[in-house]
């Protein structure tokens, strides 16, 4: 499996790691699924709204919500979020792991030095590593 995902969008999700630092940044990807993986069309940058942003990330259910009905109709959906880790590596931590729950949903990591990103598939109660093609 893998993402088609915008060369851009990969620099906006590192600029967003970057502009959030030393909080973790977070967003949901909104785009199409195929037979092969996913395509990403366009990114939501959200406020982080956990207690420790630090530590952890909490998109705004309002917004997710709000993108869930916008997108109602179109044939594009919530395929997945993007987070970072300030101080750590572009693979799922036990806390993405504990707040995983939706089959097929995309994960992508930002961090590492120097920092990249990183494509996870939730599948089967674990993260399996998602292919990123940059179009």
């Amino acid at each position: 499996m893998d993402l088609q995902i915008s060369i851009k969008f990969i620099s906006d999700i590192l600029a967003a790691a970057a502009r959030s630092y030393p909080n973790e940044c977070c967003g949901l990807i909104e785009g199409v699924r195929g037979k092969n993986g996913w395509r990403a069309l366009a990114l939501h940058e959200t406020k982080n709204l956990a207690e420790d942003p630090r530590a952890h990330f909490l998109i705004d259910p309002e917004i997710q919500f709000r993108l869930l009905r916008d997108l109602r109709g179109t044939g594009r959906e919530i395929v997945g979020c993007f987070h970072s880790h300030p101080e750590g590596e572009t693979a799922p931590s036990t806390t993405d792991l504990a707040g995983a729950a939706e089959e097929d949903f995309l994960w992508l990591i930002a961090g590492g030095k120097p920092q990249s990103l990183r494509a996870y598939c939730f599948r089967n109660k674990s993260f399996q590593p998602v292919q990123l093609i940059e179009i």
